[in-house]
């Protein structure tokens, strides 16, 4: 077994799904192995709901999410934290950020900011249009944290050495948004250093997320967490898993058999027949045999045939 790079007493790892939807396999992977990683290093394992983004969050989705969980057997640590509830978090931070002149009003639209180019992840890259002041006659909408020139870097334990120049490819990013709610960047740093969460294993779908997090961290003196990040899963259409893209739920009526797709999709080879055995057993040879060396390196990959 390869234990992660801290002591089980210092390791605090999460699980922090959006419940915009049922449970599917791009999820489970990372439940996975953010879950097993804090068991084979003998540390905590966290469950939290990401509902910051209150519009998309579906009626019944949370729910869902903890029951399948629960028929798979995972077994978390403490309660269930809720973003929905911890605005006053949220708002502290914001308002520490705000008295040190790191965030501004911005007034302008999701059109005009689209008009000005995109950034590394496909995102429209704000250009700065009213980082030194409002325009004439508008009004805020949302406030942005200001970004310094220079790239932001951070060893990935899988993914190696990841850099970005949030100035130049992302620009100043939202953390208050125009409809009244926190963004998401800003409520993930907050858990997290609350949490006390000193371990990051999540789907590489977010890394382009990670510098933009990494900066907030300092602007508020956080202490940063170390990162893994896995494979995302996708479709055969090269699309990520997702409600958008149609991706099954998890059938909890088969909990062996996506947990054995699950650990094969790691690299983790499960041996013949463990699908056949009751789940304690499936985890605890998955828990004894986690190795990070044979996790696959690469950002994305196919979900098996049928998940």
């Amino acid at each position: 077994m390869t234990p992660a790079d801290s002591s089980g007493l210092n390791y605090r790892g999460r699980f922090a799904p959006s419940p915009t939807g049922a449970l599917h396999f791009g999820s489970l992977v990372a439940a996975v192995g953010s879950y097993l990683d804090a068991r084979a290093a003998g540390g905590e394992w966290l469950l939290r709901i990401e509902d910051v983004d209150e519009p998309r969050t579906a009626v019944g989705a949370a729910d869902s999410i903890l029951r399948t969980l629960e028929r798979l057997g995972f077994v978390w640590d403490g309660e269930v934290a809720y973003q929905s509830r911890r605005k006053a978090l949220y708002r502290a931070a914001f308002e520490r950020l705000r008295l040190s002149a790191a965030v501004f009003p911005c007034a302008c639209t999701r059109r005009e900011v689209a008009d000005s180019g995109l950034g590394t992840d496909g995102a429209p890259r704000y250009p700065g249009t009213c980082r030194d002041g409002l325009p004439p006659a508008r009004a805020a909408r949302a406030w942005r944290l200001k970004v310094e020139p220079g790239r932001v870097c951070f060893e990935d334990a899988l993914q190696g050495r990841i850099c970005q120049d949030l100035a130049a490819e992302v620009g100043d990013f939202v953390v208050l948004r125009a409809d009244g709610f926190f963004a998401y960047q800003l409520a993930v740093v907050v858990d997290d250093a609350e949490q006390g969460v000193t371990h990051i294993v999540r789907g590489a779908d977010l890394i382009d997320s990670t510098p933009r997090q990494i900066c907030l961290q300092r602007q508020l003196s956080l202490p940063a967490p170390s990162y893994l990040h896995l494979p995302a899963a996708v479709n055969a259409a090269g699309e990520k898993l997702s409600k958008q893209t149609r991706a099954r739920p998890i059938d909890e009526c088969r909990p062996q058999a996506a947990l054995m797709a699950a650990l094969e999709f790691l690299g983790q080879a499960p041996p013949d027949g463990l699908g056949e055995a009751g789940l304690d057993e499936l985890w605890c040879w998955a828990a004894g045999h986690w190795q990070r060396k044979h996790l696959p390196r690469c950002r994305i990959a196919p979900a098996p045939a049928g998940w």
